[in-house]
């Protein structure tokens, strides 16, 4: 996974009953004052700021005001990874795209409409494509983890395959599951109008919390549930909100040396998505000003290209002040800080554990990787840095962040050893190679049941011997760096 160092980088660009507090769909995302006035700071360059880098930053700042047109159905107008100049044509054509009054007022057109409806549960108008797609096997998930030590040699090298992405089914129960997390959840602050700025769990609902997680959060209450499990993990509540928040906006005053690099990776993290459509449309704003300021959080950290699909799931459900708040917890209780600061010690934590893991359950597995020289890291970087954002679909990846928020850092382990489960005679089979093992492993991976996959990684996670000798072993790693000896202790 390759570190965005620094602003200098030239890479290419590629019908239920609702109470009261019921949040709205994920799809609807809290706006942010689009008639504020411009801050002196972000009109004015900072002293030593570099120029491209202000001109990214200001362009940003100006159109939070103005505002684009067609936001969420145009392609919208490049501005700053191409200036806009060269010809009248062009001049003309990126004054047109600037928002406007009539644009807020207007009804909307035959194509928005079809558009709008042809829209999945979650906000995507197309499918995002995917190489080589396999199914994750239900079969797999009935049979509890467990210790293998002889697999299967005569199995294909391949996994069943999908020619596309399924649509998301849609939730089982769904309305009885909103009234039950209506009544767990409970308002813990208002702001001076009212509105809820924080939630928690009712103390009666609490012994049903995981049970319930695991069978997914409705999408209705997921932005509520998030934050009520954030604030529950990193013991946190309405001073540390508003104070993140604070901080979020002071941020936004200040210049970043990843404001190029971020900016080159905004209309490329999540594809298909009606809010991140729009070139400088809300989502990107949004997602561009959360990763600003996160970026100036810690000095060791700053950016690196894996936060881009976390912030966007995030905006997703909670408005941007909100995501950035989160996406500290993630960094300061959830343990992200190591796996985001330089050279990823986090990951390789992770990755020791997951083979200490494997090697102890699946001895054959592990010998397989070793006989054909696979590292884990060459397969299972990306899982780690994204948290597994491009390797699942989305509502797939949205149920593992339930399980996630409540979980901790061990969770996306099991999830990796989920997998690894799934294709142990794949791996183990006479026919295994290099080639096929790390094909397979670097698939798209598309559960045939969901409830199966998340009902086995709950049971895995629910082994109080398992979850002792993981903080075993990430203590047994740590030793390791510290003495110098884990460059040999990886696969």
């Amino acid at each position: 996974m390759t570190r965005r160092a620094s602003s200098q980088s030239t890479s290419s660009r590629p019908a239920s009953r609702v109470t009261p507090e019921t949040p709205r769909s994920s799809i609807s995302v809290v706006n942010p004052q689009l008639n504020k006035k411009p801050s002196i700071a972000s009109m004015s360059p900072s002293q030593g700021e570099d120029p491209d880098s202000f001109h990214v930053r200001s362009t940003y700042a100006q159109l939070d005001v103005l505002g684009v047109k067609g936001d969420g159905y145009e392609e919208g107008v490049e501005r700053t990874r191409a200036r806009v100049g060269g010809s009248r044509a062009s001049e003309i054509l990126a004054a047109n795209a600037i928002g406007d009054e009539a644009e807020k007022k207007r009804e909307l057109s035959a194509q928005e409409i079809e558009m709008l409806a042809s829209l999945d549960r979650y906000g995507f108008f197309t499918t995002p494509s995917h190489d080589r797609l396999v199914q994750l096997p239900r079969a797999a998930f009935l049979k509890p983890l467990a210790r293998v030590t002889q697999g299967v040699t005569n199995a294909p090298t391949s996994a069943p395959t999908l020619s596309t992405l399924p649509r998301p089914p849609p939730p089982i129960n769904e309305t009885e599951r909103m009234e039950k997390w209506g009544r767990m959840l409970e308002p813990r602050s208002r702001d001076q109008g009212g509105n809820i700025q924080t939630w928690g769990f009712n103390a009666s609902k609490e012994p049903k919390l995981r049970r319930r997680v695991y069978k997914g959060i409705p999408d209705r209450w997921r932005s509520a549930a998030w934050q009520a499990l954030l604030g529950k993990y990193s013991h946190s509540g309405k001073r540390e909100l508003l104070a993140l928040a604070d901080e979020y906006r002071a941020a936004l005053e200040r210049p970043s040396q990843y404001d190029i690099q971020i900016d080159l990776d905004v209309p490329r993290t999540i594809s298909g998505h009606i809010l991140f459509r729009t070139r400088y449309g809300l989502g990107q704003r949004s997602l561009f000003h959360v990763l600003h300021s996160f970026s100036l959080r810690c000095d060791r950290c700053g950016y690196c290209q894996g936060m881009g699909p976390i912030a966007a799931m995030l905006l997703c459900y909670v408005a941007p002040e909100h995501a950035y708040a989160s996406l500290v917890h993630l960094h300061d209780a959830y343990q992200m800080h190591d796996i985001f600061s330089p050279g990823f010690p986090g990951l390789l934590e992770s990755i020791y554990v997951q083979e200490r893991v494997i090697a102890e359950m699946m001895p054959d597995v592990y010998a397989a990787f070793k006989k054909h020289m696979i590292s884990t890291t060459s397969y299972a970087t990306k899982w780690y840095i994204t948290l597994f954002a491009n390797s699942v679909p989305y509502q797939t990846l949205l149920r593992l962040w339930d399980a996630f928020l409540l979980e901790g850092p061990d969770l996306f382990i099991v999830v990796a050893l989920s997998v690894i489960w799934s294709y142990r005679d794949h791996i183990t089979s006479d026919a295994a190679n290099f080639e096929t093992v790390l094909s397979l492993l670097s698939s798209f991976f598309v559960p045939e049941d969901e409830n199966a996959m998340l009902s086995w990684i709950s049971k895995v996670l629910e082994s109080k011997k398992l979850r002792v000798n993981m903080q075993v072993w990430r203590m047994e790693w740590k030793g390791l760096v510290a003495s110098g000896k884990d460059g040999q202790a990886l696969l």
